[in-house]
């Protein structure tokens, strides 16, 4: 059997009316949003951070003490905690952040 045409007479329909719209004058502009360059880091180094807080760089064969804490290093670093401890110390790799254009 062939279909039915069904007409649906959509422009009888009244258009409602809107208020009109606010004048030109007040629209704001668009904000214009400006994309950070991502942040380039170095090569990573190990420290230790053991129960006092104090950190610890290994150089040379040895661990000597690091001038900055964690705590420090978290704001212009990159830092990740490694899962294994070294005599109660929790192990941190750091990275720091290069200067732009480098």
């Amino acid at each position: 059997m062939a279909n039915k045409r069904r007409h649906h007479n959509n422009n009888n329909k009244k258009q409602q009316h809107r208020p009109p719209s606010a004048s030109p004058l007040r629209q704001e502009a668009p904000l214009v949003r400006e994309i950070a360059p991502k942040p380039t880091y170095g090569k990573p180094f190990v420290l230790l951070e053991d129960l006092q807080k104090n950190t610890f760089e290994y150089l040379h064969g040895a661990w000597v003490p690091h001038p900055k804490r964690i705590d420090e290093c978290r704001v212009d670093c990159l830092v990740k905690e490694l899962p294994q401890k070294l005599n109660k110390m929790t192990r941190y790799e750091v990275r720091s952040q290069l200067p732009a254009g480098v």
